[in-house]
């Protein structure tokens, strides 16, 4: 090795060397011919056909690659998350492949921490593709009858989609009282319009007569119940006041009715025109009703000036009576906008569902006792066949989200929607302003981001804009 180090002796004469005294004999290494006729070229060196020589083939057989295809589709994969942080902090809702929803409640779609809490998968923007051939074929029916029990329990008996758990107080919001309103304008499209494009993220102020420019290729369905009068002020054989509402009928002149007080009532007793007949409990009661309903507009109880014209808490274009509260988004169509924009039509006769406040801790623990519904076939056609649709309030949202989910186009909804819902054929929504802690005011939030439409709400109260029923409108794109 120091002969090697100095220079003295090549490292070919060394290796001989040292193989002799291992031997006995002596042995020389000789020089070989590369086994490749030339080196490879570089990746800068390859011509059109890119043509190489592959070092696992035969000498001299030659290999074309071919340039790799695109995939179809790519799903981001998130982070195992495996034990979370107690605090909850900093989360962000793991990507469900499609955006697929977990009807079936597969514990697949479930991670625990090591306390065993449950964190239930939510689909992001980014990740809400949707196959809406469903949605298309509703109203026809589904063959097996199994799978029809399935999808069917999938919203009436299930939320139909994996929930989130949710903390009533983050529907809470401070409002002033002033911008409760307490009468509709005139004319009704000269309300104000706050217009949100979620994508872009910009906020915009117009009024609802702009609607027209604004909609582009949306088709508008509209609910078309019509509100009955509904509240009857009644006296007992006593002399005590006693207020009825009906919220829905039964038919052969029963009605689920609400009353108050409530508790000084008994089955049996006659209120004038109304024969109580059975307690439910919660203030509702079965009634009988002797002729129509020919009572007072059902106002909310924030509205406290009297409505001169009952005609101002109905929609311009709702011919079916059967409602006990107006969906109000409609009141701010006129006839003019309404023959422009040839709007689809759906029924949901608005009940207890639609206005009982939330008064449970978590929004999830509210019972919805369902609302009826219907769609003409000729309708939920135009519907599905519409490249996009904008839904004309809440109620709205709720029958076009049934019917894509259990092909049924008459029937009874009790379709809870929350953040963290999959809607399937609502591509925007316009509604009103709602009151804190409601449902409402959870699908919104479900449709428009829970810190989105908390901030929509700010802006709102900055522009002093007017809230609730008779209130100004916000468009959803």
């Amino acid at each position: 090795m120091l002969e090697l180090a100095l220079g003295s002796v090549g490292a070919s004469e060394l290796l001989d060397l040292g193989l002799h005294r291992i031997a006995g004999r002596p042995c020389r290494l000789e020089t070989l011919q590369p086994g490749v006729d030339t080196t490879p070229p570089g990746a800068d060196e390859l011509d059109e056909e890119c043509e190489v020589v592959d070092s696992r083939v035969t000498l001299g057989e030659q290999v074309a690659l071919e340039s790799l295809e695109s995939a179809d589709r790519l799903v981001q994969e998130a982070t195992d998350l495996c034990d979370v942080a107690r605090d909850r902090e900093h989360l962000r809702a793991k990507p469900v492949t499609d955006g697929v929803a977990d009807v079936r409640r597969d514990r697949g779609f479930e991670l625990r921490c090591g306390g065993g809490e449950r964190l239930d998968l939510v689909t992001g923007a980014l990740e809400g593709r949707l196959d809406r051939t469903g949605c298309r074929t509703a109203g026809r029916g589904i063959r097996d009858p199994l799978l029809r029990a399935f999808q069917g329990k999938g919203v009436h008996g299930e939320r139909g989609y994996s929930p989130r758990r949710m903390d009533s107080a983050v529907l809470d919001y401070d409002l002033p009282a002033e911008l409760v309103a307490q009468r509709p304008v005139e004319p009704r499209d000269s309300s104000r319009l706050l217009v949100y494009r979620r994508e872009a993220g910009d906020v915009e102020h117009l009024r609802f007569g702009d609607l027209p420019d604004v909609v582009g290729d949306l088709l508008v369905v509209v609910n078309d119940t019509r509100v009955v009068p509904a509240r009857l002020r009644l006296r007992r054989a006593s002399g005590g006041a006693v207020e009825v509402l009906l919220v829905e009928s039964l038919g052969n002149g029963r009605w689920e009715a609400l009353a108050k007080p409530s508790r000084r009532l008994h089955a049996g007793e006659r209120l004038g025109p109304v024969q109580l007949v059975e307690s439910l409990g919660g203030g509702r009661w079965t009634v009988e009703l002797e002729g129509e309903p020919d009572g007072e507009a059902p106002l909310p109880p924030y509205i406290h000036e009297p409505l001169g014209d009952r005609e101002r808490y109905q929609t311009v274009y709702g011919d079916v009576t059967g409602s006990a509260a107006a969906p109000t988004a409609g009141l701010h169509f006129t006839s003019p906008l309404v023959e422009l924009l040839d709007p689809a039509r759906v029924t949901l006769h608005v009940g207890l569902d639609t206005f009982r406040p939330l008064t449970e801790p978590v929004v999830e623990d509210h019972e919805l006792h369902g609302e009826l519904y219907a769609v003409a076939e000729a309708e939920w056609e135009r519907i599905s066949s519409a490249d996009r649709v904008l839904a004309v309030g809440t109620t709205t949202v709720r029958v076009l989200e049934t019917v894509c989910r259990t092909g049924e186009l008459v029937g009874r909804t009790r379709l809870f929607i929350t953040p963290g819902f999959v809607f399937e054929r609502v591509d925007a929504l316009l509604t009103n302003f709602h009151l804190p802690r409601s449902t409402l005011l959870a699908l919104v939030m479900a449709f428009a981001g829970v810190e989105e439409t908390l901030a929509l709400y700010r802006t709102a109260i900055a522009e002093r804009y007017r809230f609730y029923s008779f209130g100004d409108a916000m468009l959803v794109l």
